[in-house]
């Protein structure tokens, strides 16, 4: 019997969509870690090296919620799952990933704004961690750049909610946590960058060319999502 491994499961396009989500990270996160950066005292941001051990704390604490969130997701989708035919429910998690996938990259190409809407849904639990959050502001060590990402993770991101129903559809909890913890990994040359190079970066996400170029990736990333026969790196299993 010859079974695939379908797109969603593979680790490598979540981290490839992490690396495609880049530009809605610099837009949206720029902002906060470079106010962060700037809360830091003047002789850890003018080395580079005690500069990054802070903006590599910011970030793996943010990793670390995602890569919790999604073990949560693989959780609901289990349970969620149970009254319905598996492969059903396989494929329904599946087209509501294409979807997200798809107006993701739409927004991100700057052709429909109205997905930030989608953000939304997660304002009622960041409006109860936000609060936490500034108890740590200014950020004075690393501990407190760690507790602070772990705070960050959970602000409402329309991409990250892409990321994790596309978690959702690997059936399992833990490879729904390690899909996410690929995506956040994905995510992470930008905006550590941002910490380090924050102008260059932010001058790169303006334009509108380069946008669209990954809004369009995207939008092939959810096709592979919603055909995945069509994804050319899937692989196969024979059972014996």
């Amino acid at each position: 019997m010859l079974i695939h491994s379908d797109f969603t499961s593979s680790y490598l396009m979540a981290f490839v969509m992490g690396l495609f989500s880049s530009m809605h990270c610099i837009g949206m996160c720029g902002s906060i870690i470079g106010t962060l950066t700037l809360s830091l005292d003047a002789k850890i941001r003018s080395s580079k090296p005690r500069l990054f051990a802070f903006v590599f704390n910011y970030n793996l604490g943010r990793i670390i919620s995602y890569t919790t969130a999604g073990a949560l997701a693989g959780l609901l989708s289990q349970v969620l799952s149970m009254p319905f035919d598996h492969d059903l429910g396989y494929r329904c998690l599946q087209i509501a990933s294409a979807l997200m996938m798809g107006s993701a990259g739409l927004y991100i190409a700057g052709w429909f704004p109205r997905f930030a809407y989608v953000e939304k849904t997660g304002v009622f639990l960041w409006k109860k961690l936000e609060p936490f959050g500034h108890k740590l502001i200014p950020v004075k060590t690393p501990l407190n750049a760690f507790l602070f990402g772990t705070i960050w993770g959970w602000l409402p991101c329309g991409l990250v909610y892409a990321a994790l129903i596309m978690s959702a559809t690997t059936g399992d909890i833990l490879k729904s946590a390690v899909t996410m913890l690929a995506f956040g990994l994905g995510t992470l040359p930008a905006v550590v960058g941002i910490g380090i190079m924050t102008v260059s970066l932010q001058k790169l996400a303006r334009q509108n060319r380069f946008r669209q170029i990954v809004g369009v990736l995207m939008i092939l990333l959810a096709l592979s999502a919603a055909f995945p026969w069509l994804y050319p790196m899937r692989i196969q299993h024979h059972l014996m």
